[in-house]
């Protein structure tokens, strides 16, 4: 009876100390797993949900330990350092660089790997030119999901799209180039008002910090390999969920192999991303339930079979709306099947739906949740109300902006 009560306690003492995001994830996962107890999901359906979501939580595992070793490294301070100083103290000329780093490498890499690795350089960035980070930290998380419409590889649901429609990459950027640069004039726009205007930043200019050099370098030059290694894996044509976990797998077992002979005591628990992997295991749990249970039937009658301009609406926010309830990727695969084939300008609408709407909810784009992971990990506070409010504003322009971009070309 004392062990049960000690266990007890100790469950008790980890719940309390739990934030609310994390009862929400342990609570999605209580709910998957509640629905295959019950027979709610057959088991045959939750073994083929989670054996395809295997590779994405494998790509979540690996990238997550890379990019944490790699800030212990100092490789992101550096990388911070430079973009610091290269604003000469201007934010105007900061928020410029900025938004052109975050967009370069969402459009070719992809918007996870933004969320991964250029998130905790806005983070050092902050801390090492004493600004405020939430500026930066929500230039990236926007940037990430409204920076991803113009290529294949930009986004996974891209890919999918891709294929149903028969667009080869130039073909696609030939489509989706002008809502690409309509939905980043908006986010620009209202990046600056809500986030980085004067009177929301608290300062005329900030001092660009000094050079600083690394503590071990061979750690930097190892883990700076190993990122370099993994963004080359991508540009070389590494997209499928298998691949990519594999190619952070290696880069991760790098990082690891280095810092296991220089720097043992950085190989701790607490590099184990387990909040997302609980997140995402519970969420693939959930969702095919939805499905058996009238999801898809309710996104036909949302989505509609209209290919004009206000069926392209409609599916479009269709899409944004369902991938702030659930997840852009389960969003956008239920849409996809209640489009009609021939229905193209209605299947790219819902894809920029599904690409530029997920900023209201933390949950809404696989880069949002690696996006709070690390915002978790550097101790920064996320305000949710204002997050969610301007998300919202965010959502609703930017996806209206692209879509009449979309049907104007």
């Amino acid at each position: 009876m004392r062990a049960v009560r000690t266990a007890l306690a100790s469950l008790r003492r980890a719940a309390t100390s739990l934030g609310a995001l994390d009862r929400v994830r342990v609570g999605v996962l209580a709910a998957g797993v509640l629905c295959v107890v019950t027979g709610l999901l057959p088991a045959a359906d939750a073994r083929a949900s989670l054996t395809r979501v295997a590779p994405m939580l494998l790509f979540l595992f690996a990238v997550i330990v890379l990019a944490e070793l790699t800030k212990e490294a100092g490789v992101f301070d550096a990388l911070a350092e430079r973009t610091a100083r290269a604003g000469r103290g201007s934010y105007a000329a900061l928020f410029l660089l900025v938004v052109a780093f975050a967009s370069v490498t969402t459009l070719f890499l992809n918007l996870d790997t933004t969320a991964v690795l250029i998130t905790p350089v806005m983070l050092a960035l902050a801390a090492r030119a004493g600004i405020a980070p939430l500026p930066l930290a929500m230039a990236t998380v926007w940037l990430a999901n409204t920076a991803s419409l113009l290529l294949p590889v930009s986004n996974l649901t891209n890919l999918l799209a891709a294929d149903r429609v028969g667009l080869e990459t130039p073909a696609f950027a030939a489509r989706m180039w002008a809502p690409q640069l309509a939905v980043l004039a908006v986010t620009m726009v209202l990046l600056w008002v809500f986030f980085w205007r004067r009177g929301e930043r608290g300062a005329d200019r900030y001092t660009p910090p000094g050079p600083a050099a690394p503590r071990d370098r061979v750690l930097f030059w190892a883990t700076a390999a190993a990122c370099l290694l993994f963004i080359g894996a991508i540009l070389l044509g590494v997209h499928t969920g298998v691949q990519l976990g594999l190619a952070a797998t290696g880069a991760a077992l790098i990082a690891v192999a280095a810092f296991a002979v220089r720097n043992r005591s950085a190989l701790r628990p607490a590099l184990i991303p387990w909040q997302l992997l609980v997140f995402v295991t519970g969420l693939f749990l959930v969702v095919p339930t939805l499905e058996r249970f009238g999801l898809d039937a309710a996104m036909r009658a949302l989505v509609g079979t209209g290919d004009d301009a206000a069926g392209a609406l409609r599916a479009a926010f269709a899409g944004a709306g369902l991938s702030n309830v659930l997840n852009n990727l389960p969003a956008y695969v239920a849409g996809e099947s209640a489009v009609p084939p021939a229905n193209r300008d209605q299947l790219l609408a819902l894809l920029i739906g599904t690409n530029v709407g997920p900023v209201i909810t933390p949950w809404g784009s696989l880069a949002t949740l690696l996006w709070f992971e690390w915002c978790r990990r550097w101790d920064l506070r996320v305000p949710l109300r204002r997050f969610v409010l301007t998300g919202a504003v965010l959502a609703v322009a930017g996806t209206l902006a692209a879509v009449l971009a979309l049907l104007a070309t």
